[in-house]
This record gives structure tokens, C-alpha cells and sequence, in this order.
């Protein structure tokens, strides 16, 4: 019997593509003791080049309509050259500004951000040169060359014809990417190395140590994949951005999630975690409860990082890059959130407290409180998808079939909708 989903945009072998070439190259660096923060790029180019391969030459996703790139007439470079030079504009004042941003802010230059930094600083130069041959190159074959980034270079220069709707989603997405590319940047040394450190090291000994590991291995495959998404974002890909979320609610929810703007961290204003222990502590003497959490946590973090794989390079948060109906998203509409939060539930145990019985319900509020966020998450990104036929399709679908929505209207004694 045929799918009855709506048609996926993202392919799943490009996911798997990726997949494999970042375990290639884990596996060496666990086998080779490859722990610092180059072998971790290394881990994110092992990643990139075989989505991209997959993406091109099995997918040939550039042939693609939603690329807006028409192969078969490429005009002169003539008449494309004022175009080209305005989106230019437009590109550099962008990264001028985000290099502003960057400067300006002390947290960017300490910690973790330092690498992010570094990479940037390399890659600047690169960019800008490599920008020229791309914009030229691309805009002789793309159907509207007009878009955002000649909107804000049209601006900037005081040219007609600028469309606000345009320019204002240019600045949003390159917003997502200044804010989110350089968190997970700064992030994934700090996975890999620790998972390649300590990788066989006493792995079988409890249930917490191989549950712990396996877990952080979860973790190193969803930051490798965030980030390469993060970078990958060309429409000759079909990666590029559509549209980035135009809801002040979305901005509001998502940055209460990542730091430096996290009020979900230790000693923030929704620290959970005062006077508890974890679900080690509190199962160490009952074997089979322990194997249980363990065992929980794994799948729950397993099916975290496959949300993430399932986009291939097209993973974003506040964007549509295209809609997915394969993986954990033919379960539910928002697997990575749900799976987040009861790995997060079990890991703390909150309702368990070394201190008073106050203690134990703050810190249960605390913890509905950031599963709350997480709801006002979902509901904004569903409120800014919904203006993509594909998603409307892919939603109704859900709340029909999916196990997810199915299980939550069998709790709260609803009946699914019929299909029109």
C-alpha cells in the first residue's frame, strides 16, 4: 500500500550519507586518540561532503524547482552584473555587521565562543572572496536574483523597487546564523572531545557509565549535524533558507533555550537542579530501576539525534528549509522537543530532592516550567510553518495517523479528525 503522507522535502539517504562519514571518522578518532578541536572540524567536513555527494549526484537535488535555479538558460553576466554587484553589497554589509556583533559582546571571546571565533576569522576572508565567483556564478541561473540579500544591498544603496517583506526576512535568517552557527560551533569540541576521551573507557563496568556514554555519543551526533546544517545553507543544495520566522513569541522562545540568553542553566531563573541528584543517585540501589533509566535515556536521546540526522543538511531552528515527514516526524510533529524534555524529567527526577519538600516542588515546577517553553516553542514554529501548503498537508496528516497525536487524544479522550 502507497505512503499516504504528503511527499517529503529532504531525502533521508542524504541523512545516512552523513551519518556514515561522521562514524568514519569518530571511529578513527577514538582508535587514534584524535580528542582536540581539529579533529572535531575534521568530524564536521566527514559529515558535510558526503551529504553534500549524496545530495547532488543521487538526490540531484539542484534540479529541483524549490532551488529557484533554472540550469537551462543561463543569461549573460552583463545583465545580471548590477544585480550581482547590489547582493554583494548586501552580503558584506550583512557579515560587517554580524563581525560587529561578534567584537562587541565579551562573552563571544571566552570560553568555548574563543574557537568559534577563531574558525570565523579564518573563514571571513574566504567568504569574501569565495562570495564573488558565487553570487556571479548563481544569479546568472536563478530565476529572481532579487531576494533578500539584494533587498538589504538595494537599501543600503538607495535603490527602488525594495521589498520590505524581502529584506526584513534577509536580516532574520542571517540573524539565526550569526546566533545559533556560533553556539553550536563553540559546542561541538566540547562533545567530541570528551566522548573520544573517554570512549571504552570502563564502558561496560554499570549501567550509569554505559548509559552515560552512549548518551554523550547521541549528543556528539546531534551537534555535528546542527552545526554542519548551520553552514549548509546554498540553494544549489536546496538547503537555503525560505523563510525565517517572523513571530517576535518564536525570537522570545527559542533564545530562552541558548545561551548566552539561557535562563534554563545552572543558577539561572529556571535552575531545577538545587538541592537534587540525578537519576543515578537516586536508582543506585535498585538494579532493575537503574537499567530501566539507562536503558530509557539511551532511546530517549537516540531518538533526539535522529530528529536531527532526519534533516540532513538542512537543519535550522526559527526557519523553513523544507518540511520532513520521515523519521521520528512520521511520529510526531516535534520529536526532538518531546524526547528533549523526557530525557531531561528522567534525568533529574525532580519530584526527588536532598533538601526540604519545598525544594522538590520547586524544582517540579521549574522543570514544567522549561517543558512549557518548549510547548511555546512547538506551537510558534507550527504557527510560522503553516504558511507552507506542504506543512498544512503534513500537519493534517499527523493529527490523523501519527502515533504521537494519537496516544495524547487517547489520554485526553479526543477522537482524531476524519480526513476532509
Amino acid at each position: 500500500m502507497a505512503d499516504p503522507r504528503p511527499p517529503s522535502a529532504v531525502s533521508r539517504g542524504a541523512g545516512l550519507a552523513g551519518l556514515a562519514g561522521l562514524l568514519a571518522w569518530l571511529g578513527l578518532a577514538v582508535l587514534w586518540h584524535l580528542d582536540g578541536p581539529y579533529s572535531a572540524l575534521v568530524d564536521l567536513a566527514a559529515c558535510a561532503v558526503p551529504m553534500i555527494g549524496w545530495s547532488l549526484l543521487v538526490d540531484k537535488v539542484h534540479r529541483y524547482p524549490s532551488t529557484g535555479i533554472d540550469w537551462h538558460a543561463p543569461r549573460p553576466w552583463r545583465e545580471t552584473l548590477d544585480t550581482s554587484l547590489t547582493k554583494l553589497a548586501g552580503y558584506w554589509a550583512t557579515w560587517a555587521g554580524i563581525a560587529a556583533i561578534y567584537g562587541t559582546f565579551r562573552f563571544y571571546w571566552s570560553g568555548n565562543w574563543v574557537f568559534a571565533m577563531a574558525c570565523f576569522s579564518v573563514a571571513a576572508p574566504v567568504m569574501f572572496v569565495g562570495s564573488i565567483a558565487y553570487v556571479l556564478w548563481l544569479d546568472r541561473r536563478l530565476v529572481a536574483p532579487r531576494d533578500g540579500a539584494w533587498a538589504f544591498g538595494a537599501w543600503l544603496t538607495g535603490q527602488d523597487g525594495v521589498e520590505r517583506a524581502a529584506l526584513y526576512n534577509h536580516l532574520r535568517i542571517w540573524a539565526v546564523k550569526a546566533f545559533f552557527l556560533a553556539f553550536m560551533l563553540a559546542g561541538v569540541p566540547g562533545n567530541f572531545g570528551p566522548f573520544v576521551r573517554n570512549a571504552g573507557t570502563g564502558l561496560f563496568a554499570d549501567p550509569v557509565s554505559l548509559a552515560n556514554a552512549l548518551v554523550g555519543f547521541m549528543f556528539v551526533i546531534d551537534m555535528v549535524f546542527a552545526t554542519v546544517g548551520y553552514i549548509l545553507t546554498f540553494r544549489p543544495l536546496d538547503s537555503h533558507i525560505r523563510t525565517a520566522n517572523p513571530y517576535a513569541a518564536a525570537w522570545v522562545a527559542a533564545l530562552l533555550c541558548y545561551p548566552p540568553t539561557s535562563l534554563m542553566g545552572g543558577g539561572s531563573l529556571f535552575d531545577y537542579g538545587v538541592n537534587g541528584r540525578d537519576w543515578a543517585f537516586w536508582f543506585q540501589f535498585h538494579p532493575v530501576l537503574l537499567w530501566s533509566a539507562g536503558a530509557a535515556l539511551v532511546v530517549l536521546a537516540g531518538i533526539y539525534a535522529s530528529a536531527t540526522v532526519a534533516f540532513g543538511p538542512r537543519f535550522s531552528n526559527l526557519t523553513n528549509r523544507g518540511i520532513l515527514t520521515h523519521g521520528p516526524y512520521a511520529w510526531s510533529r516535534h520529536p526532538a522537543y518531546l524526547s528533549k524534555n523526557l530525557l531531561w524529567w528522567l534525568t533529574s527526577v525532580p519530584v526527588l530532592t536532598m533538601g526540604s519538600t519545598t525544594d522538590a516542588i520547586r524544582a517540579t515546577v521549574l522543570m514544567g516550567v522549561v517543558s512549557g517553553i518548549y510547548y511555546w516553542r512547538a506551537k510558534t514554529e507550527e504557527r510560522h510553518l503553516s504558511a507552507d501548503p506542504a506543512y498544512v498537508a503534513y500537519s493534517a496528516w499527523m493529527q490523523r495517523n501519527g502515533a504521537v497525536p494519537l496516544v495524547f487524544a487517547w489520554l485526553w479522550g479526543r477522537r482524531p479528525r476524519a480526513a476532509a
